[in-house]
């Protein structure tokens, strides 16, 4: 078995990001299994990557190089990896981007990505798709109704663990969260979130919903404790993607991690009302603004003590 230490050279800064070196726990070496498969270990979870297509093949060094900082940054936020064995099929489309992802849980886990053929080290640094993907795996499969969790989740988690790692800037993610958050909000018609399934409302009103909950744990707790503690909570209580539970298991469970009732009673008032959310006076709330497309920052603001932890802790 050839074993191969990869350098994360691929993963350097990119125009709106900063590497902060290795993650705590270090590079593993990546095991060559055969021509076609690799798996490299990371704190007690097995991580292999099928690259069957010759032409992605020749890319392996910076495929497996995007694969490993992707599993040290959900590794960093989530204190371990979510589940103890994750197979990877690395499949090809045309292209220079990654292009989709799934996750599958059960027994196995296991995540389909779907990768340019001509992708660089360049658009690899700027996917988020693979740590959405990551994140998946740290959340119990839930009745479909409640999706908008799952999804809402990845894509909240996916830009703060980024950050909290030093990969994403504080700028780049509140310009993505102010444009991107009013996609989330109820629109005419809505029957909040539990029955609503529309995209907007699936992905963005899902990660309205971590955003609320992230800043009221922080408030009430005075910053020392977060969203990240509760779904480390939930982790410690066995509802990773090999379990099966409901919502209300997961988010009693997130409660109990931090000492305040928060996901429990947030859930109650946005599952079947389009409970409404004022963005703009939140922003202002946090200190944060967008003129001429660059974020300006207020310190006096009232939750800015909030906002000025939630990138980095």
């Amino acid at each position: 078995m050839v074993r191969t230490l990869i350098i994360l050279l691929a993963m350097c800064a990119s125009p709106h990001s900063v590497i902060a070196g290795s993650a705590d726990i270090g590079d593993p070496e990546i095991e060559t299994i055969n021509d076609h498969e690799f798996a490299f270990d990371l704190d007690g979870s097995r991580i292999s990557v099928d690259i069957r297509d010759r032409v992605l093949r020749e890319k392996k060094d910076i495929l497996l190089a995007w694969v490993v900082y992707s599993a040290q940054t959900v590794h960093r936020y989530y204190g371990r990896f979510p589940v103890r064995t994750v197979h990877i099929n690395l499949q090809v489309s045309a292209g220079y981007t990654v292009r989709f992802g799934q996750a599958f849980g059960g027994d196995k886990p296991r995540l389909r990505i779907v990768v340019g053929e001509n992708v660089t080290p360049e658009m690899l640094r700027k996917d988020w798709i693979m740590v959405h993907e990551m994140v998946h795996l740290a959340m119990a499969d839930v009745p479909q109704r409640h999706r908008w969790l799952l999804e809402g989740l990845a894509t909240y988690v996916e830009s703060i663990a980024r950050a909290q790692r030093g990969y994403l800037s504080e700028e780049f993610v509140w310009n993505g969260f102010i444009n991107r958050m009013p996609q989330g909000l109820p629109q005419d018609g809505d029957q909040g979130l539990d029955r609503t399934p529309t995209w907007g409302r699936t992905y963005w009103g899902g990660a309205v919903f971590c955003l609320l909950a992230d800043i009221e744990i922080r408030r009430l707790t005075d910053n020392r404790k977060s969203l990240r503690d509760a779904l480390r909570g939930v982790l410690d209580a066995g509802l990773s993607m090999h379990a099966n539970a409901s919502v209300m298991e997961v988010f009693k469970a997130g409660d109990g991690a931090t000492g305040v009732a928060v996901l429990v009673p947030l859930y109650h008032k946005m599952k079947g009302d389009p409970y409404p959310i004022d963005l703009d006076t939140l922003w202002t709330n946090l200190g944060i603004a967008i003129h001429d497309d660059s974020v300006v920052y207020n310190d006096d603001a009232p939750m800015a003590h909030v906002r000025m932890q939630l990138l980095k802790s």
